[in-house]
């Protein structure tokens, strides 16, 4: 698998490529949640926002697709006993309904067949009144990175900009979802759902 492989090099990429917009993202996805909250994470990777997360809530559940990155992730939160690492599919989760506070799935939708199906699993495991934070990556202006990663077996499915990022939303219901952006070489939005 593409994850497997190139988690070793992953955070050198990034903090080579994209080390602003890399660190921030973890520490403002961070602020929005509470320290009562249970917290669920999909597509953790490496870890760069359930390392910012596990200090900051009651419990973290962090999932990725990828045994290697899973393990990667439990290495930079180790000294955190409120955090658990699973296999799961964003796409299929194993959690009942309303199970968590705030649903986290940092970077993966624009990697998605199927983001709505994603972003349905994300509302289904959380509490009414929960929250969904959802940050993505929004095509650089660079293409560059975006042909490197091609290259070494990623698959975007979408390259977002702000704009299309929020008609996303829209389209499949979310037309309340706030936003906001950090700004870099490869920017990422970060969509914030509330959930009745």
């Amino acid at each position: 698998m593409f994850w497997d492989r190139i988690s070793p090099l992953y955070d050198l990429f990034e903090n080579v490529y994209n080390r602003k917009v890399y660190a921030e993202t973890g520490a403002r996805v961070a602020a929005l949640v509470a320290p009562s909250d249970a917290v669920l994470e999909c597509a953790c990777g490496t870890g760069a926002i359930s390392v910012c997360l596990a200090p900051k809530c009651r419990r973290l559940v962090a999932t990725d697709f990828s045994a290697a990155m899973l393990r990667r992730a439990a290495g930079k939160c180790r000294k955190y006993a409120s955090v658990s690492f699973e296999i799961a599919d964003i796409t299929h989760l194993p959690y009942a309904d309303g199970s968590f506070d705030v649903a986290v799935a940092g970077n993966v939708i624009h990697l998605l067949a199927e983001p709505e199906a994603a972003v349905q699993e994300l509302a289904r495991v959380v509490r009414p009144g929960g929250k969904l934070i959802i940050p993505t990556y929004l095509y650089p202006r660079d293409r560059g990175a975006v042909k490197f990663l091609a290259a070494l077996g990623a698959h975007i499915e979408r390259g977002f900009d702000l704009a299309s990022y929020q008609a996303f939303f829209a389209a499949i219901g979310y037309d309340g979802a706030a936003f906001s952006v950090v700004d870099g070489r490869m920017p990422c939005a970060i969509a914030v759902i509330a959930k009745p």
